[in-house]
């Protein structure tokens, strides 16, 4: 068995969470599944937009990269597939979260990070 791609998801940098949330919901109709200070998850239909809030500073982790999440059933295949490769470890593994999913991720070499999950909550 193989894991599943269902979807890309894109983790956007922002400075102002409930500013840029009405900006989606006004200029692109977008609903709001997931909400706090520092991160939302925006929906429409299979449209799927996750807001992460950043500093924009020299201290910020994630300056200059981007943070790409990819939507899969069956997370285990990749999981191992990636450990075996040398690419996470297994203690890199991050299941039942708060937010209702197991994942994993990692940098690629210019500071992209690149998470894989599955969502719990709908089981997948």
């Amino acid at each position: 068995m193989k894991t599943e791609i269902l979807n890309t998801i894109p983790v956007l940098p922002s400075e102002d969470i409930a500013r840029d949330i009405g900006w989606y919901q006004e200029k692109m109709g977008l609903e709001v599944f997931r909400a706090d200070g520092m991160y939302a998850v925006l929906f429409r239909e299979n449209l799927i937009i996750h807001l992460q809030w950043h500093a924009n500073t020299a201290e910020d982790p994630l300056l200059g990269g981007s943070v790409v999440r990819i939507y899969v059933k069956d997370i285990s295949h990749i999981f191992d597939e990636l450990v075996g490769r040398g690419t996470v470890t297994r203690e890199e593994f991050r299941q039942n979260t708060p937010w209702q999913t197991n994942e994993f991720g990692f940098y690629d070499l210019n500071g992209n990070s690149i998470f894989f999950m599955e969502d719990i909550y709908r089981g997948s």
